[in-house]
């Protein structure tokens, strides 16, 4: 099916994208992301505090207490991964106010990049085509600004996802999506059974 289209430089609301938003502090990032998963015992919300300190340890820590925190987060890391089945790693490069906004099967690439104002739905994943070395680096997925993910949505390899364009659920996109787009995925036909298996069945009523 080929994507619907709104006007270009578009949030999937309809409002129109600014500049990205300037980088805040690690406390006020981590406020911004309780209030944006819906408080602090969502597994999305832990998601993405766990990805903030983790990706805070490995860039802007002291020295001091750098090995310290990296090993912490990465235990929170694979405590989120395990109990909750978000893998979203401090590799990753995360905007402002993503929402995580349900569990279980997320898979992200450790060199993606998603754009401010993301939502992402449990089973998404944004992997690569290719599994060695630099090859699997450079097949990281990039997600603009307001772009949002359906349940069960697969993006894969180096493809650029627009601001404000809409992927429906279980649709895998192999290719660029422009702003403001909608994938949506072919809907599903009804399908009756075999004459023999009716049969059957009616023999055993």
């Amino acid at each position: 099916m080929a994507p619907e289209t709104r006007a270009a430089g578009s949030t999937q609301d309809g409002e129109p994208q600014g500049p990205p938003d300037a980088p805040i502090g690690l406390l006020a990032q981590l406020r911004e992301d309780v209030r944006r998963n819906d408080g602090l015992l969502r597994p999305g919300t832990q998601a993405v505090v766990a990805y903030r300190l983790g990706a805070w340890s490995r860039t802007s820590a002291p020295p001091w207490a750098r090995t310290v925190t990296r090993k912490l987060t990465t235990l929170a890391h694979v405590l989120v991964r395990n109990a909750y089945g978000i893998e979203l790693p401090p590799t990753a490069e995360l905007g402002r106010r993503v929402k995580v906004a349900h569990q279980s099967g997320i898979v992200i690439h450790p060199h993606s990049r998603i754009g401010d104002d993301c939502t992402l739905r449990q089973g998404v994943t944004l992997g690569a085509a290719i599994a060695d070395g630099e090859r699997f680096a450079a097949q990281a997925p990039v997600l603009g600004r307001g772009v949002s993910v359906g349940a069960g949505a697969v993006v894969v390899g180096a493809v650029t996802i627009g601001d404000g364009a809409v992927l429906g659920p279980n649709v895998v996109v192999l290719t660029n999506v422009g702003a403001g787009s909608r994938v949506l995925a072919p809907p599903p036909r009804t399908v009756g059974l075999p004459a023999a298996v009716l049969a059957r069945q009616e023999g055993e009523r």
